[in-house]
Formats: C-alpha cells, sequence, structure tokens
C-alpha cells in the first residue's frame, strides 16, 4: 500500500509540472500597476556623451543642461512593481515619451504606453532606458545634447548610457547671492607694555 501511495504521487507530480516563477515575472512586469501607491523619485540624469544633463522645456527633450538646472530636475515615478518607470520634468510636467518615429517629445499626459521606460542597469554601472512600446528602442542622445532617433540606438551604445545623480538645486540661503564678503578691518599693532621701575628707598 505504501509503495501504492508514492507511485500515485510520483504520477500526480508529473502531470503538474512546476511553475515558471521567472515567465511570472516577466508577465507581471509588462502589466501596469493601477492598485498600488506610485513611488516617486527625484533626480538628474547625466548623459554619458553630451556632458550635460537630460531636461524636459516642453515639447522639446535635450541633454544640455547644467548641473542644478531647474529644467534638468525630474520626478520619476514607478509603473509597476519591476524595473518600469515614467520620467516627468518638475518644472515643466511634461512626460518623456517616444513617437514611432523614434523620436524623444515632451507630452502633459503620460498615461500611454509610449511615455513608460525599462531601467536597465549595466555592468559599468551606468543605466540605460528601454522604451516599453517600442521594443529594442533606448532613449539616446549625441554629443550635441540632441536626441538621436531611437531605431539607431542600441543598449551597449554610449549614446544610451545614463547616471542618476541628486539635484542640486538653488542655494540653501535665499539671499545667498546678495550676502557680502567678509572684509577684514586692519587694526593698529598692540602697544607694548611698560615695565614699572621700582623707585630707590
Amino acid at each position: 500500500c505504501f509503495q501504492l501511495l508514492m507511485f500515485s504521487c510520483q504520477t500526480q507530480g508529473e502531470n503538474h509540472p512546476s511553475p515558471n516563477f521567472n515567465q511570472y515575472v516577466r508577465d507581471q512586469g509588462a502589466v501596469s500597476d493601477q492598485l498600488s501607491r506610485r513611488q516617486v523619485r527625484e533626480y538628474q540624469l547625466y548623459s554619458r556623451t553630451s556632458g550635460k544633463h537630460v531636461q524636459v522645456t516642453g515639447k522639446r527633450i535635450t541633454a544640455t543642461a547644467e548641473d542644478g538646472n531647474k529644467f534638468a530636475k525630474l520626478m520619476v515615478e514607478t509603473d509597476t512593481f519591476g524595473s518600469r518607470v515614467r520620467i516627468k520634468g518638475a518644472e515643466s510636467e511634461r512626460y518623456i515619451c517616444m513617437s514611432k518615429r523614434g523620436k524623444l517629445v515632451g507630452k502633459p499626459n503620460g498615461k500611454s504606453k509610449d511615455c513608460v521606460f525599462t531601467e536597465i542597469v549595466l555592468e559599468n554601472n551606468y543605466t540605460a532606458f528601454r522604451n516599453a512600446r517600442y521594443e529594442g528602442w533606448y532613449m539616446a542622445f549625441t554629443r550635441k545634447g540632441r536626441p538621436r532617433r531611437a531605431s539607431h540606438s542600441r543598449q551597449n551604445q554610449r549614446e544610451a548610457h545614463f547616471i542618476k545623480r541628486l539635484y542640486r538645486g538653488q542655494p540653501p540661503f535665499p539671499n545667498a547671492e546678495r550676502q557680502k564678503q567678509f572684509e577684514f578691518v586692519g587694526s593698529s599693532s598692540p602697544t607694548r607694555r611698560t615695565r614699572r621701575t621700582r623707585t630707590p628707598t
């Protein structure tokens, strides 16, 4: 009876294979999360090729901003429990999206799939952003900071590599520019102490 029971358990295990967790994670990562609370991060994206930061001034998106520029401050919202995000300019309030021609544009509404990017951390510690709608298309910029056609971009290219940097922002003091420099005021040399002479007794 014990052998029959073990044989029946083995046959049931063969009929029901173990689930593929890798496929489950990929499927869940491709679905937008509409229930959980979105996590929002603030940082800048430093372009490896232009040496500047990505900025969203409106419909136009470039990588020519200096460190601390108000248009370089980005609000990055999580779209799923995985690594898919939506990138919005904090000042312009426009999302970085990708058109069907592979051009980066700023849109006021970032709910469409062409405004979702997948963060990919590379071996060289840089980060690449692959569009969720157009598979194999990456956000990339030229040396002059102009957006590169996404159909010509690849993950291993320098044009698609970025570094996340904290936003420096404005000086901590509101009147920092008006503050006067310290002035060193000259003083007269100290007087020598006179010795007391004893009067002869």
